[in-house]
């Protein structure tokens, strides 16, 4: 969960989170560093008469500046490509997901079993309860083993939603007619909350997504008792 006044990500809480975040302080230090650079330039040709001839038309700084950026581009990539492949990989899950889109909520299908499936509303602000989060808590949520790797299908039945849970690092186009994949694995129990992130219509800002990682035996339970 984000708290107020928050600069930076969420806790991390997936594996592909922690990468992702990584790979933002890596790209992040790049920026800087080429930022200070050019506005240090910037600086000494407004405040300085003095020029070099010899220096603005050699060819050894004209290959460097043609170099080190190709070079710093490859730095970004590499890493960034790596990430990209172990998003799209799939594992053997131990559990597929149907995540349907509507106008506006989210309905679920466990395909391993056989009649287990619901659909996930948003609760209004007058029936919440003491403790619960305003315009993120739902009805039913998701209830997910963690520590396993499973399987998402995202879909749609009306408009493009986009199912999105910031501290997994996740987010995938809910698109009629499609369905996208992902792989989604949690390394620690807990309540996560995300929102539809594509814009779907007047109510799009109340289509919550809650899904509660827990122990594999919690998990066992709770699907004898939603079947």
């Amino acid at each position: 969960m984000p708290y107020p006044m928050q600069l930076g990500f969420q806790d991390a809480s997936s594996p592909i989170m922690e990468e992702l975040m990584y790979f933002h302080d890596h790209t992040l230090m790049i920026v800087f560093l080429i930022s200070s650079l050019v506005l240090y330039i910037i600086i000494l040709m407004l405040t300085t008469k003095l020029t070099h001839t010899s220096t603005m038309d050699a060819q050894e700084v004209e290959t460097i500046w043609t170099i080190l950026p190709a070079v710093i581009l490859i730095l970004i990539a590499l890493p960034s490509l790596r990430i990209l492949y172990m998003m799209d990989e799939i594992y053997n899950p131990y559990l597929t997901v149907k995540a349907m889109g509507h106008q506006w909520y989210w309905s679920y299908e466990y395909t391993d079993y056989e009649n287990l499936m619901f659909d996930s509303y948003m609760i209004p602000t007058k029936n919440l309860c003491p403790g619960q989060l305003r315009l993120l808590e739902v009805d039913n949520r998701i209830v997910i083993p963690m520590e396993l790797p499973i399987r998402m299908l995202i879909s749609s039945e009306d408009v493009l939603h986009a199912w999105a849970m910031p501290s997994l690092g996740l987010k995938a186009d809910a698109i009629p007619g499609r369905l996208n994949q992902i792989t989604l694995t949690s390394s620690r129990p807990g309540v996560f909350y995300g929102q539809c992130s594509e814009i779907c219509g007047s109510n799009h800002s109340f289509m919550p997504i809650v899904l509660e990682m827990a122990s594999l035996k919690y998990f066992e339970k709770w699907s004898s008792m939603m079947q």
